[in-house]
C-alpha cells in the first residue's frame, strides 16, 4: 500500500464544489473516477478542505491510498488523460502513510479577483467579481489591515457551520491590481465557513461606503450583520496549502 499526493488545478465552474454527490458533479468524484481508470481501485481521495460550487483552485492538495505501482512521477500525465480539460492534477509524489491532506495542513493561501470595470468583461465572466461601483481603494486597503492577526472571526462565518472554535490567525492580505483586475489574496492558519468571501463582500461594502464602521469595529462585534455581503463563489481560488 502506498499514499500518494497530489496538487491539482481546477476551474469550479462545473462543479458541485469539492466533495461527491450522489446526483450532482464534484471534483473528487471526477478524481477518484478518473484513478479507477488507471489503477481499477475505488480510493477516497481526502482533500486539504472542501471548496464550494463555482470555487477555483490553483494549488488544492489532496492524497489517496492505492496499490498500484505507477511511479508517482508517472501519475499527473496516467490522470490528466482520463480527467476533463477543467481539472489537472499538476504534481504528484509518494508521502508517508499517516500523511493526511487535511489533518496535516498548517496554513491556506486564498486568491480573490475582483474586476472593477462599469462594464462586464466577458473573459473574466465566471473568474472574477464584477463590481461595476467606484470602490475607494485606498481605504479598503487601510482597512483591511486590522484583519491581520489573531480574531474570533465568529462574524464572518455563514450559518450552517457545526464549528466552535471561531479563532484564527490571518498572516497577511495582499492587494494588487493589474489591467483593471484586482487580486485580494489572504493568507492564514485555517479560515471559517466563506470567512474569506465575506471579508471579501465588507471591503467592497466599505470601499462603496455602505458600512460605515471600521474594519476593527466590525471583528469586535462578532456579528454576522455588521459584516458586508457574502462575495460571490466564482472568484475565489484556493492558491495554496502549507504543511
Amino acid at each position: 500500500m502506498r499514499n500518494l499526493k497530489i496538487t491539482l488545478q481546477y476551474n469550479g465552474e462545473n462543479y458541485c464544489g469539492w466533495q461527491r454527490q450522489p446526483n450532482s458533479p464534484g471534483i473528487q468524484g471526477t478524481v477518484e473516477n478518473a484513478i479507477y481508470e488507471i489503477t481499477k481501485e475505488k480510493v477516497k481521495v481526502t482533500a486539504s478542505g472542501r471548496t464550494d460550487a463555482g470555487v477555483h483552485a490553483l494549488g488544492q492538495v489532496a492524497n489517496f491510498k492505492t496499490e498500484t505501482n505507477i511511479s508517482a512521477s508517472r501519475i499527473p500525465d496516467a490522470l490528466n488523460a482520463k480527467l476533463p480539460k477543467d481539472i489537472s492534477v499538476i504534481s504528484c509524489e509518494e508521502v508517508d502513510m499517516d500523511f493526511h491532506a487535511r489533518y496535516n495542513a498548517c496554513g491556506k493561501t486564498y486568491r480573490y479577483l475582483i474586476y472593477n470595470k462599469p462594464y462586464r468583461s466577458p473573459l473574466y465572466k465566471n473568474l472574477a467579481y464584477h463590481v461595476k461601483y467606484d470602490l475607494d481603494w485606498d481605504k479598503i486597503r487601510l482597512e483591511a489591515k486590522y484583519l491581520i492577526g489573531t480574531h474570533d472571526f465568529v462574524g464572518f462565518m455563514s450559518s450552517g457551520s457545526s464549528v466552535k472554535d471561531t479563532v484564527r490567525t490571518i498572516y497577511d492580505i495582499q492587494i494588487e491590481e493589474h489591467e483593471g483586475i484586482t487580486s485580494i489574496e489572504i493568507s492564514g492558519n485555517g479560515f471559517l465557513y466563506n470567512m474569506v468571501r465575506i471579508i471579501v463582500g465588507t471591503l467592497v461594502d466599505i470601499g462603496r461606503g455602505r458600512i460605515k464602521h471600521n474594519m476593527e469595529e466590525i471583528i469586535n462585534s462578532k456579528s454576522r450583520s455588521m459584516c458586508g455581503h457574502t462575495a460571490p463563489a466564482h472568484g475565489l481560488f484556493l492558491k495554496k496549502v502549507q504543511y
